[in-house]
Formats: C-alpha cells, structure tokens, sequence
C-alpha cells in the first residue's frame, strides 16, 4: 500500500521506492537539501523556545570565580543531585529543562551533520524558515500557531488554543512543547479528520520544482513524518541500481562536520560513547546506516516517534549492505517501551562527571535520560503544579524586588574591585524602567551572533565553533527574566553592525562619540566566535598578534579575534597569569600608535585595559583635545555576567 493510501500511517515494514527514472534526480536532490535544512529549522526553533521558558524559573546561582567568594548571580543554573538530594520544585524544573535544552543542541547538531554531508550547507537561522522579513524570529508570536514545517496547532483537537510563542515555564508552554514532542502516531489521532489532507505528503512530493527550497515544503503534520520522508527520499533507488543517498553523499564533505557532544580531549570525554553524533564512514553504503543511527538518537530521545518505522528502516538497510555492525556504536538494539530510551542514546555518566566537573550540569543532562521529551514535560506538569514553585512573573507580582541580601551567601568575602551585591541589586532593579529594548537587544545580539557563528562554522574548519558564545546566550537570557519579569521580543533583529567607528564595544569608547553610555547594539555579542566585526572585542581571554603581544580590548582588526563581550561586564578580568603586553594599533590601518605597547596585570578589569589603550588611540586621532574622562560602569555593565 502506498503513503497516500496510508495517510500518514507510517508501516513497520519498510518500503522502498525502486526502478525511478533518473530524469527526476535533480527535482529529488532538491527535495532533499530542502528536507535536511528543514530538520535544522526544526531542532533550532525548540533552542530559544526552551531556554526562554528554563529562564524564567526563579533563583540565584553562584559565581564561580575565587575572586567573587559567597557572590551570587541572579537567574538559576543546574543543581547537582548527589545521593539523598531532594530538590525544590524550581531546582527540579530547571534540570529537568535544562537535560531537554540540551539534547536539542545535540539534535540540531545532528542535523546540521546530516545536511553538510549530502552536500547542504546548513542555515542556522539567517536566511531560514525561521527568520521575518525584519529579520527577527517570526516563527514566534501571541498569535502564532504553526510549528514550523510541521503543524498548525489549530487543526489540532487538544492543542487548537495553543500558540506558538517563547514565554514562562507554565501549563501553557508546556502544553506547546507537548505538542511538540508527542510521537508521531499520539499527533497523527488528535489532527481533525477533515484537516488530515492538508498534511503527511506522499514521497516524492506533488508538484515539487528543482528551484524549490526548505520554504516551499509542504506541512509534514508531525516530526515523525518529516524524517520518515527524507528516509523515503534518500533510499530511492533509481533504474542505474543506485540510490540517491549514494549520488548525494560526500565523503570529502566527512570533515565540515562539527561534534561538541563526542570530541574527545583531555577536558572532554564523549558524552554519549555508544551513539554516532556526526558520520565517520566514507562507504556510501555505511554512511546511511550511522545516518539512520542518527535520527534514531533524534525519535528516541524525543522528537518524532517513528521508534517502530525506524526499526525497520534500520533492518532493510542491513539487509541491503549485508552489515549488521559498523563500529560500537550501529549495533542494532530494539526498543523495549514506548517511553524508555535506549542506552546507546542515553548520556555516559561518568563522562559527564569528568566532562563538567563542580557543577550541577552533569547531573542535569542525565535528568530522566531513561525517558524522552514527551514524558519528560508531561513530569512538569505536576512539578509547576508544586507548593513553591516560582517563576520571575510570579516573583515581580508578589511585590519582590532585588536587595543585595538576595546576591550573597552566609561566606561572602568583600572585593573592591567588584562591584558589592546591594551594587547589583541597585542595578537590577534600576534597569527595570526604561531599559527593556536595550536589553531585548543584548538577547537579540547574543543569539544572532551564534547562529551567525553557527553558519560560519559548519563546513569550514577554520571558522571557531562558538561553544562559549553558546552558554553565554543563556546568562542573558536569565538576566532579561530577573530585571524585566517576562518574556523578551525576538522577532526584531539587529541593526547592520558598523565597521567604521573604533572602539564602539562598550561605554564610553568611542573615537566619534566618546561621551556615549554604551555599545551600538548593532555590536553586541557573548564571545569572540560570535564577534562578526572588527573593533567589538572585550574579552577577559585575549589572543595573540603576530608580534606576540596581545591584542588590546576591542582592539581587533578583523572577526573573531576581539573577544567575548560586547558590552564589556564590569566583572570582566584579564585571565592571563602574571599579565602581559599589548599592542596598541589603529584598527584601520594596522600601524603602531604611541606608545605602541601598554602593560596589563593579571585580574585586571577588561575595560580597565581597553580604556588605557582607547584614550591613548583618541589622543593620536585627536591631537590637542582634552581626553574623555573615563566614565563608571552603568547599570548594564554592573548587572552583565562576566564569560
């Protein structure tokens, strides 16, 4: 029977399409690039979805630098569970929403290394699906409803008065992300019998042109349908004998892939050892199998629900190559319930606790890896419902405001040199009037940035993998919740950065307009990997010039050499033991200026170092003026964490 018959019933047993005519490879190839970008739009638009909500929860984390001893940072972060931990309502929410942002990164990497082997460069957001004609995120919205490539949630019986927008973890957000994360045969019921035809396409697509891209797909009607569709597609085999997985893979293509779950060094060990998260084989007829494997780590741990089908795609194309094993990580395990994930796609442990040593991240992404997303929120439910638990709109509507007793422990151990926690307090609550668009913007910067970074890196080695760019996004995403209470606008995107005006990293320093109180927004950003421009640097880790002195704060000549902030946190210290030198240029035309080299000691501030070398460069491009007076840290620069 085929799929139009079956309309969206996905068979057990596996069927092929044999015998096409090679005069369709081009109109397949095409849906095919269209699909794999399709799968990267989905697992990126969950990313913000997730964090936003794992954001609002209420609390405080600790700093973790010696320096900043009994200080606590505003926004909650993972909680370690050792033996006999029993953890508060909010500490149970944020891992257990943390475990599941988590493995969306996996999946989007998963992803994007499937797209880039068939010959797809990946398109993290820019360009997507998913980005407005502004060039903000329109895939979210109070009146959107659609699941990008998948479903409008008001064909839904359950989910018809749901919308599609990033907001505080309650019933609502998570009954979205159920709605997100139901398997496939869960969604396929509770569609309306007479919206079912405007889904679950039949392979190959009606009417599909050669020019179409990932925006032209039809909705797949869940997750599960996609993927089924792209295995469709590429297992046809055509009337030469060959399929067209084997006419799109690229085994030159094997190193564009990126993998921060499974590299190994001597800091990382792999996270999930028995699972493929990038493709290894340059057999063609290998490759598919740890693709196949691939997207079974996807469904299994919670997106798709295509267990069964995937079973069985898996054995038709062992029987096809006549290979049971690859390597340790495609032996075939079958599945046991319906909610239990395999162990090959569960995380290691013990690599974990190697992996994120001292801190509650560990456990976290070993939350309730046994079952998948779907359980997972369906857990919340009961959890949000819980005496105690507490979002920052529920924290603001009770009366609350900051107080410096709230950003201190029992150990708390003064530094003049950092800013005092009723400093912090002041400046959370100060920033509450009048500063959410400058703030919306720091968010807006921080995920652009990496998806920008993101898009760079996938397919060119040399492009930096913005791993802290990453974690970053995340601390200002807590920071908006603990000033604003709500939910920030990411549909607007940010203004075209400037390359003309030195120095316009943070407050004060700038050659044209040195009175200024912070960075052009057009400038910010959480690390050098997401650092698109010359002259937006601040990073408390600095690079090396070809002199072997270090380039000064904001003192870089070109992208991805300026560091990790934009605006620079008044936290922010120079990391290098014993200090060191730096040279002080003119950005534009890369020549020495008096006094050529400055000195800089270890701890010192970031901006500190960046100031010294500013007003040195204004004194050169503006001979007999007064120089500007160096301002103290705002609000914003108070309450930003140091990266």
């Amino acid at each position: 029977m085929s799929e139009a018959a079956l309309k969206g019933v996905i068979p057990k047993n596996f069927m092929p399409i044999t015998k096409r005519d090679l005069s369709n490879l081009d109109l397949d190839k095409s849906a095919v690039a269209a699909l794999a970008q399709g799968a990267v739009n989905v697992e990126n638009f969950t990313i913000p979805l997730y964090l936003c909500a794992m954001s609002s929860i209420q609390g405080t984390h600790k700093i973790s630098n010696p320096l900043a001893k009994g200080r606590l940072w505003a926004g909650m972060s993972t909680t370690p569970t050792p033996p006999g931990t029993v953890l508060t309502p909010n500490q149970e929410a944020y891992n257990t929403m943390f475990s599941v942002f988590i493995q969306e990164m996996l999946h989007l990497q998963l992803a994007a290394n499937l797209a880039v082997v068939l010959g797809v460069t990946p398109k993290f957001f820019t360009g997507s699906l998913l980005e407005n004609a502004a060039g903000g995120w329109g895939c979210y919205g109070p009146t959107n409803t659609v699941i990008p490539h998948i479903l409008d949630l008001t064909d839904t019986m359950t989910y018809a008065s749901v919308n599609v927008d990033i907001g505080e973890l309650n019933q609502e957000q998570i009954n979205l992300f159920l709605a997100i994360e139901q398997s496939h045969e869960v969604a396929l019921a509770d569609i309306k019998p007479d919206a079912r035809d405007n889904y679950f396409p039949a392979v190959p697509f009606v009417n599909w042109a050669s020019a179409n891209t990932e925006k032209d797909l039809p909705l797949f009607g869940t997750i599960g349908w996609m993927y089924n569709c792209l295995l469709k597609y590429i297992t046809i085999e055509y009337s030469d004998g060959e399929t067209l997985w084997t006419k799109m893979f690229d085994a030159t293509n094997l190193s564009k892939q990126r993998d921060v779950f499974n590299g190994m060094t001597k800091y990382h060990n792999p996270e999930y050892p028995r699972m493929p998260t990038q493709i290894s084989a340059s057999d063609p007829s290998l490759a598919i199998i740890q693709a196949a494997d691939m997207i079974r780590g996807i469904s299994d741990q919670g997106e798709g629900g295509i267990k069964n089908a995937l079973k069985g795609f898996r054995l038709y194309l062992q029987e096809r190559v006549g290979a049971v094993i690859v390597d340790n990580k495609t032996t075939f395990i079958d599945h046991v319930a319906t909610n239990d994930v395999q162990l090959q796609f569960q995380p290691d442990k013990a690599a974990l606790a190697i992996d994120y040593p001292g801190s509650g991240d560990a456990d976290a992404r070993v939350t309730g890896d046994e079952i998948d997303h779907w359980e997972r929120f369906n857990n919340l439910t009961d959890v949000i419902a819980t005496d105690g638990f507490m979002t920052f709109t529920q924290w603001f509507a009770a009366g609350n405001a900051w107080t410096g007793a709230d950003l201190q422990t029992s150990d708390y151990v003064p530094n003049p040199a950092l800013p005092t926690p009723t400093d912090v307090a002041n400046a959370l609550n100060g920033l509450k009037t009048g500063s959410e668009e400058l703030l919306n913007s720091l968010i807006v910067g921080a995920i652009n940035g990496i998806n920008s970074a993101l898009t760079l890196s996938w397919g060119d080695s040399t492009k930096a993998f913005p791993n802290q760019a990453m974690r970053a996004s995340g601390d200002r995403m807590s920071l908006y919740w603990a000033v604003m209470g709500a939910a920030p606008d990411l549909s607007a995107a940010l203004p075209t950065p400037t390359t003309t005006d030195e120095y316009h990293a943070c407050q004060g320093l700038s050659i044209t307009n040195p009175g200024n109180n912070c960075a052009d927004i057009s400038a910010f950003h959480t690390c050098s990997g997401s650092n698109l421009h010359k002259g937006q640097g601040g990073c408390g880790y600095p690079v090396k010039n070809a002199t072997g002195n270090y380039i000064a704060p904001s003192d870089n000549t070109c992208a991805q050499k300026g560091g990790c902030g934009a605006p620079i946190s008044n936290w922010q210290l120079l990391s290098v033991p014993g200090g060191g030198t730096m040279d002080v240029i003119d950005i534009d035309t890369g020549a020495a200026i008096p006094p050529n080299t400055l000195s800089f000691t270890s701890n010192e501030k970031v901006y500190d170092a960046a100031w010294a070398a500013y007003t040195a460069i204004y004194a050169s491009k503006n001979p007999g003026s007064p120089a500007p007076s160096k301002p103290a840290a705002n609000d914003l620069r108070t309450v930003i964490p140091p990266n």
